[in-house]
């Protein structure tokens, strides 16, 4: 066999094809793949008596060959094309000489080879703008890295993916060295190592074999690295990897990968490695984001995996600070809260028949503020908080002022995210007449007076006990208009991104499990909708065998709520594509399903909900993503039709896979007579083909494993992590800056090209009817709750963003998370990026 000498002196097998592809590319596909053949022919006949033959003297009787059969243009094309081959390497040399690394002359042939626009010239001469003397090589390969992320422009935004290589690039060899200094050859070596420094959890060595864990290091994909941004890849290395207790790497990007699917497989019974591997490729090809909290967590000690918790605060003082402490323990461990403070009494209320005695709720909401503050997660941010109100409660007026830069600060709490719970009643009479009346009133009082709880039921019989309240001289009652009251919500909008809103009986008509219970709120993200309960709290005095007397403090756990996330990346997948959806949620359904009981609990409470419930929150991200590459516009009646159609998808597979579960795993504990279980979950969602007929029919004979199933969180961080955009948020800016430890680098829309820079329209720019519409169409589908975000420019009346409110709830939308004023740039919820 012939063998090739190539100019670095390596011998390799002849490829014929490879002469056959140059030729073509000559004579610009003109001629037909005969002449190509009978050409190669008359090549190869000019060196068939020689064994070896280097690259340079084929490239030369390649190019006698097209002058002899009078292929001028052909030969004068291959001549420009090696000249530009020789140039090329010519500065691939420069650069490899100016770093001192030898090694990088396969990556940047391959970078030149990917991205054919790409010129390693323009790479070398902004590296050289910015090289100082007596650099290290390290140093070098970083600034040869930054140097490629540098160059991102809207006309060229390959560069992110480029400066993604380098930077995989230097990461990886500085890694090597880490390894090579520890002794650490393979992966059971590493994660030996890792244990034994207890950074990685010994769950992992304890259910899985050696034997085991070497399989699994063969499932590594390191061509994967190349799917990342260098955003993307920079904000995964310096937030997700293990580090050592001196804050060094130890953990490769694929190693990370496999690290969580291990742990979300650990108690498979059955091919346990199949689903290793289903779990590390979704992860790894960018397919699906588990929620921040999964990823950094999972396969460690403390492995609290889920991203958000909810309270219901009771109306005592005993209940209040519990509350309180359970936001301090999620805290302690990364998980955000949301805190219903509904049932709390009100500013002037009564204590122990005192008239006046109570502080009201904004004194505790200070609290709680202070609390999110003190327990910051061993220094890396303050806890996440939002607290829920219901709009007929008295001191509203003092909550919406919460964030605001007006009033007395000693009412102020910046630190929390404030919520409001709006029944139908207050969108319908804004809707018909601003100058109405709207009675606010004590929870505490009504219970006492009228021997119920208001809080406690919604839609017709809320509002018909409403009324029997606002009529009953007994119950003392604050009355404002409505006027009053909406400029005080839109004041605190535009001018915190806050309250955020929750339409309580929208969430509750919806409700899949109303037989057990009501929703009083959503999280800090509101996109979970889950039945609540308040825990109950009594104390004792109990004696010992040893006669000693004790006091403890006994709690009747009630619906504390855990959102376990993760999330489609939609600009990644064929949305239209039955099979591989299904596929994918039927894997992610199952990894979300074992992290209730993979999980680390912070609190007892959180855990007994989770286990009864096991209700998961599978969302998106990548919305806008996928709609420009299926070159859909925003403001289009294509959108609203095709995202109808996807999520309708999206939700037959989910519950699918759910009812899938169950036949192997057992239902959730509730679905007896739940609206899974009588069918009228595909009634009122108009679900009626026979597909879903059929597995309405399977539902209700072999049950659901969760009780809720979608909910669509942000994913701000997340969506970075995989090159794609937030949650179900347009882009803000086609072309953006960011500034990152102290430079600026340039960032662009996912796969920004001429093909799909017009379906990019920014989000500040788009109509919001059409944001609100496209979320009320895609509520249908979702069991749970979207975190929609409404995009303003200062330009906005106050009358324009009511009306935005009034459309969503006429549409179904249950929840709307913040306002984004152009002026605004409010904090995103990290603990909910899923």
């Amino acid at each position: 066999m012939k063998t090739i000498i190539k100019r670095n002196l390596e011998n390799v097998p002849y490829n014929r094809i490879k002469i056959k592809e140059a030729m073509r590319k000559a004579l610009n596909s003109l001629e037909s793949e005969d002449i190509l053949e009978q050409l190669l022919i008359q090549i190869e006949s000019s060196f068939k008596d020689k064994e070896e033959i280097s690259v340079e003297e084929i490239q030369d009787i390649v190019e006698k060959t097209l002058m002899k059969n009078e292929y001028y243009e052909a030969a004068k094309n291959y001549i420009l094309y090696r000249e530009k081959r020789n140039h090329a390497r010519k500065i691939r040399k420069e650069i490899i000489l100016e770093v001192n690394d030898s090694s990088l002359q396969s990556l940047l042939t391959d970078i030149e080879k990917e991205f054919p626009l790409s010129s390693m010239e323009t790479l070398l001469t902004k590296y050289r703008t910015m090289s100082k003397p007596q650099m290290s090589q390290n140093e070098k390969l970083r600034l040869l890295v930054r140097s490629g992320a540098e160059l991102t422009t809207i006309q060229e935004p390959y560069w992110e993916y480029v400066a993604g290589r380098l930077l995989s690039y230097t990461f990886h060899k500085e890694l090597k060295v880490v390894e090579k200094n520890l002794h650490l050859d393979n992966l059971y070596e590493k994660l030996s190592y890792l244990t034994k420094e207890r950074l990685y959890g010994s769950y992992i060595l304890e259910n899985y074999s050696s034997k085991e864990i070497k399989e699994a290091e063969k499932m590594l994909d390191q061509t994967r690295n190349q799917l990342f941004t260098y955003a993307g890849l920079d904000l995964l290395i310096q937030r997700y990897l293990i580090k050592s207790h001196n804050h060094i790497i130890l953990e490769s990007v694929q190693e990370m990968f496999l690290g969580v699917a291990l742990h979300l497989a650990m108690n498979e019974k059955k091919d346990r490695l199949v689903w290793v591997r289903k779990f590390y490729d979704m992860l790894s090809l960018h397919q699906v984001t588990m929620a921040t909290p999964t990823l950094s967590n999972a396969r460690k000690p403390y492995h609290q995996l889920s991203s958000c918790f909810i309270d219901t605060v009771p109306d005592s003082l005993d209940g209040i600070y519990h509350s309180i402490s359970s936001f301090a323990d999620v805290s302690k461990f990364g998980g955000g809260m949301g805190m219903y403070f509904g049932k709390v009494r009100s500013r002037g209320g009564n204590i122990r028949g005192f008239k006046g005695a109570s502080g009201g709720i904004i004194r505790w909401i200070r609290v709680v503020n202070d609390t999110a503050i003190a327990v910051d997660q061993l220094g890396m941010r303050q806890g996440a908080v939002a607290v829920y109100l219901d709009a007929w409660h008295k001191d509203l007026p003092e909550f919406l002022q919460l964030r605001t830069n007006n009033g007395d600060d000693r009412m102020k709490a910046h630190d929390v995210f404030p919520a409001i719970c709006y029944p139908d009643l207050f969108w319908k009479m804004a809707r018909e007449d601003l100058n109405q009346n709207w009675y606010l009133m004590d929870p505490h009082d009504i219970l006492i007076t009228k021997g119920y709880a208001l809080e406690d039921s919604y839609g017709e019989e809320w509002e018909t006990k409403y009324w029997d309240c606002v009529n009953d001289s007994r119950i003392s009652k604050r009355i404002l208009s409505l006027k009053d009251i909406i400029r005080l919500i839109l004041k605190s909008a535009v001018e915190t991104g806050t309250p955020f809103a929750f339409n309580r009986d929208t969430v509750n008509k919806a409700n899949p499990n109303k037989h057990q219970g009501i929703i009083y709120c959503s999280n800090l993200c509101t996109e979970i909708t889950q039945n609540m309960n308040a825990s109950e709290l009594s104390t004792e005095i109990v004696k010992t065998e040893s006669g000693d007397e004790i006091v403890v403090t006994k709690a009747k756990p009630g619906d504390f709520v855990v959102c376990n996330l993760a999330s489609l990346c939609l600009g990644h997948l064929d949305v239209t594509n039955d099979e591989m959806i299904n596929d994918i949620t039927g894997t992610v359904v199952r990894a979300l399903d074992n992290v209730i009981d993979l999980n680390f609990y912070p609190l007892p409470f959180a855990e007994i909900t989770n286990k009864k419930y096991r209700s998961i929150g599978l969302g998106v991200s990548g919305y806008h993503h996928m709609l420009a590459k299926n070159k859909i516009r925003w403001e289009s009646e294509d959108h609203l039709t095709f995202v109808d159609d996807v999520f309708e998808r999206i939700a037959y597979g989910t519950i699918k896979a759910s009812n899938e579960l169950a036949k192997e795993r057992g239902s959730y504990q509730f679905f007896k007579d739940s609206e899974w279980d009588n069918g009228n979950y595909f009634k009122i969602r108009h679900y009626h083909s026979d597909k879903w007929n059929n597995l309405k029919k399977d539902i209700q004979l072999n049950g659901m494993r969760n009780a809720y199933l979608m909910a669509i969180a942000p994913t701000s961080s997340t969506s970075i992590l995989i090159g794609s955009t937030a949650g179900l948020d347009p882009v803000m800016n086609r072309y953006f800056l960011e500034e990152k430890k102290g430079t600026i680098l340039p960032r662009t829309a996912p796969e920004l090209s001429p093909d799909t820079y017009w379906y990019y329209k920014q989000a500040h720019q788009i109509d919001q009817s059409w944001s609100i519409k496209a979320a009320g169409i895609r509520q249908r589908h979702i069991d749970q709750s979207q975190s929609v975000n409404l995009w303003i420019t200062n330009e906005y009346k106050m009358s324009q963003l009511l009306n935005l409110y009034i459309l969503a709830w006429e549409k179904g939308v249950k929840t709307i998370y913040y306002v984004r004023s152009q002026a605004l740039d409010p904090e995103d919820c990290e603990s909910c990026s899923a």
